[in-house]
């Protein structure tokens, strides 16, 4: 038997977002699998604690303070990653989250919308923007768009994040379209409940029923981060050479049961 080399060996990642939740366990699983990483993410304590793991278990990360809202900031990471790597294959772009203060159409504040537009939306356009021709001068590779189960079921209430993540899913396949000459692959995950930090404290403001109603419609309980990553992973390697202008659904949600 073959001793068989990790399935991202030699290829270099950057995660937005990457300091919790689904970008730190992408991380960490990027790490595992062979991959130098790229840790954009605009709190520098939990960016460098998440660099600080990789390196503990001898993998190589560079922490990069970023906001993907702004367009000078996501630049700036692009070119501190082709600096010190000299190559990128890999776009994960995971930042994003919902709030509390979003709401339907009509009684939403126009300042919540854009808000959430710009996080959500606009941040994925910033980071293909600049990381596609990072990608192109590599030779071509892979970009990972962060959607959400609410794009393809939202859910009442919020409007503003439903939105945002539908353009997230339409702007994913265009771009599958557009830069499939250049050997670019781009897909979506729309993950169902993923019991992140963040998730975790929007759940422990809920009332008991509402809990029981998600464990309902959930019969294999709430997703992990790593349940996410591991998909990740997936459309980062090779293994998924053949796979591009995808939405994929990470959850077990059964509506109606």
């Amino acid at each position: 038997m073959t001793n068989q080399l990790p399935r991202l060996a030699g290829k270099v990642a950057l995660i937005t977002g990457a300091g919790s939740g689904i970008g730190r366990a992408t991380a960490l699983r990027f790490s595992a699998e062979g991959a130098k990483v790229i840790l954009a993410e605009i709190n520098d304590e939990a960016g460098v604690a998440v660099a600080d793991e990789v390196r503990a278990a001898d993998g190589d990360a560079l922490f990069v303070h970023t906001d993907v809202r702004e367009s000078d900031s996501v630049a700036a990471a692009f070119e501190a990653a082709m600096a010190r790597f000299g190559r990128l294959d890999i776009l994960h772009n995971n930042a994003g989250g919902s709030t509390a203060q979003d709401r339907p159409v009509t009684e939403c504040d126009p300042e919540q919308f854009w808000r959430v537009v710009r996080l959500n939306l606009f941040g994925v356009w910033l980071g293909c923007h600049y990381g596609i021709p990072a990608l192109i001068k590599s030779g071509g590779g892979s970009v990972i768009n962060m959607a959400s189960g609410m794009a393809i079921e939202p859910m009442a209430g919020r409007d503003a994040y439903t939105a945002a993540k539908g353009g997230v899913v339409s702007l994913t396949r265009s771009m599958a379209v557009e830069y499939a000459p250049h050997n670019i692959r781009v897909n979506a995950l729309a993950p169902g409940f993923t019991a992140s930090e963040r998730v975790k404290a929007q759940l422990s403001l809920l009332p008991q029923h509402q809990i029981e109603q998600l464990n309902r419609v959930n019969p294999l309980g709430l997703g992990e981060p790593e349940n996410v990553a591991a998909f990740v992973a997936f459309l980062a390697s090779d293994e998924a050479r053949y796979t591009s202008g995808q939405i994929f659904q990470v959850n077990n949600e059964m509506r109606g049961i």
